[in-house]
C-alpha cells in the first residue's frame, strides 16, 4: 500500500508561500504596466547617452558640460521648427510656445558660452562629438515632436532633470574650490544684465522679475545654471498638458480686445492628429 502524499500530509507553509509569490507577481505585473514603453524608451536612451559621456568625460567636467550644453539647445530648435511648420499649414498657432522655446534656447546658449570661456571646447574631439550628437538629436526630436509633442516634452523633461542633478552633484563636490575662482565675464553680462526679459520668459512657473541672480564667483555661476535647468524641467512638465504653456509676460500684456481679435485655427496635437483634422474639419 502506497501513501498518497497529497492527502496524507498537509504543509501549511506551502499554501502561505504560494500566496506570497502570487502577491509579489501581481505587484510586479502592476508595476510593469505603470512603466509604459514610452518611459522605458526614454530612460534607455538617456542612460545610453550618459554612459557614453561617462566613458569620455569621467574627470573632465568643463568638457562634459560643453557637450551637454551643445546638445541642450537642440530640442528647442526642433520644437520651433515643427511649430513653424504647423503655422504654415494653419494647424497650430500659438505665439506663447514660440516665445518660451526661443527664450529657453537663448538661456542654453549662454550656458554654452560660459563653458566655452572656461575652456570646455578646447579639444577638437569634444567639439566633433558634441556637434554630431546634436545633429542626430535634432532630427530625432523633430520626428518625436511631430508625432507626439507630449512624448517629446516628456523626454526633454528627463534630460533637464538629469542636467539639474549633474550640476547639483558638481556644486556639492567642488563648491569650496569654485568659490575661490572668478566668474566668466559672459556669465556676469548675462545674469546681471539690465534687460532680463528673455531670462524671465523661459521660467513659466515664476512671476517675471522675481528671480534676479547675483554673480560674485564661479560658484554662483554654476548655482544659477543648475537653477536654470530646474526651471527648464518645470516648463517641460507644464508643456505635457496640451495647450497649457503660457508666456509669463502674456497675462501682463494681454488685453480683452486682443482676445476678441484672435484668429481661430484648428487645434490639434501631433502631425497625425493635425493631418486627420485638416481632412475632416469643415472649411
Amino acid at each position: 500500500m502506497f501513501l498518497d502524499f497529497r492527502t496524507s500530509f498537509h504543509f501549511p507553509f506551502l499554501t502561505d508561500l504560494n500566496g506570497l509569490l502570487a502577491s509579489i507577481g501581481f505587484r510586479l505585473y502592476s508595476l510593469a504596466n505603470k512603466l509604459s514603453s514610452e518611459m522605458l524608451w526614454h530612460l534607455l536612451l538617456q542612460d545610453s547617452v550618459i554612459k557614453v559621456l561617462d566613458l569620455f568625460y569621467h574627470d573632465r567636467n568643463y568638457a562634459r558640460f560643453f557637450v551637454l550644453e551643445t546638445i541642450a539647445r537642440v530640442p528647442y530648435f526642433a520644437f520651433i521648427s515643427v511649430l513653424h511648420m504647423y503655422e504654415s499649414f494653419g494647424w497650430w498657432r500659438r505665439a506663447d510656445y514660440l516665445k518660451v522655446h526661443f527664450a529657453e534656447s537663448w538661456n542654453e546658449l549662454h550656458h554654452l558660452l560660459i563653458m566655452e570661456e572656461l575652456g570646455g571646447n578646447a579639444f577638437w574631439f569634444d567639439r566633433f562629438l558634441a556637434q554630431h550628437i546634436a545633429i542626430i538629436y535634432y532630427f530625432m526630436t523633430v520626428f518625436m515632436y511631430a508625432l507626439s509633442p507630449r512624448m517629446a516634452y516628456h523626454f526633454s523633461e528627463c534630460v533637464e532633470r538629469h542636467a539639474y542633478s549633474t550640476y547639483d552633484k558638481f556644486i556639492k563636490l567642488q563648491g569650496e574650490e569654485l568659490k575661490k575662482l572668478p566668474a566668466p565675464q559672459v556669465a556676469i553680462d548675462y545674469y546681471m544684465n539690465e534687460d532680463l526679459y528673455l531670462f524671465d520668459e523661459f521660467q513659466t512657473s515664476r512671476t517675471p522679475n522675481t528671480r534676479r541672480p547675483k554673480i560674485e564667483n564661479l560658484y554662483d555661476v554654476f548655482l544659477n545654471i543648475r537653477d536654470d535647468e530646474g526651471e527648464h524641467c518645470k516648463t517641460m512638465k507644464a508643456c505635457q498638458t496640451h495647450g497649457n504653456l503660457q508666456s509669463p509676460h502674456s497675462n501682463m500684456s494681454r488685453r480683452d480686445d486682443d482676445v476678441e481679435c484672435a484668429v481661430l485655427s484648428t487645434d490639434c496635437e501631433g502631425f497625425v492628429d493635425c493631418f486627420r483634422k485638416s481632412l475632416t474639419t469643415d472649411k
